[in-house]
């Protein structure tokens, strides 16, 4: 089973994530607040991470090195509304491509999200 953690401060969003990933295959956990995402992260037990990087109390960007802090291997996907270079941004933040290859514009439309999160897991 393919497992997948999204964070998320918008419940609706989750919602409609949640039961179109469980339609297609995946475990999926959620939440809405990152500081409760960290404090609940376990080790190898997700393979995707689905991150809104604009969250309250903590950015997704900061919740993802935290968690990789914990877990090496999970992957990240990361979701945004916002208009960003995604070439910037990943030279910034990231020390290795292989952590930022995902990200996602919302609204995201169905097929696109599962065809990048079925790549990841290649």
């Amino acid at each position: 089973m393919k497992r997948i953690l999204i964070v998320e401060d918008e419940s609706d969003i989750i919602f409609t994530l949640k039961i179109i990933l469980e339609q297609n295959g995946f475990v999926v956990s959620s939440f809405t607040d990152p500081l409760l995402a960290l404090s609940s992260f376990k080790p190898h037990l997700h393979d995707i991470l689905l991150v809104d990087i604009k969250l309250p109390s903590m950015s997704g960007l900061e919740l993802y090195k935290e968690i990789r802090k914990i877990d090496e291997k999970v992957k990240i996907c990361f979701l945004t509304a916002s208009e960003i270079n995604y070439e910037e941004l990943r030279k910034a933040v990231f020390p290795s491509v292989e952590d930022a290859k995902c990200f996602i514009r919302k609204p995201v439309e169905n097929e696109a999200l599962l065809m990048q999160l079925n790549k990841m897991l290649e």
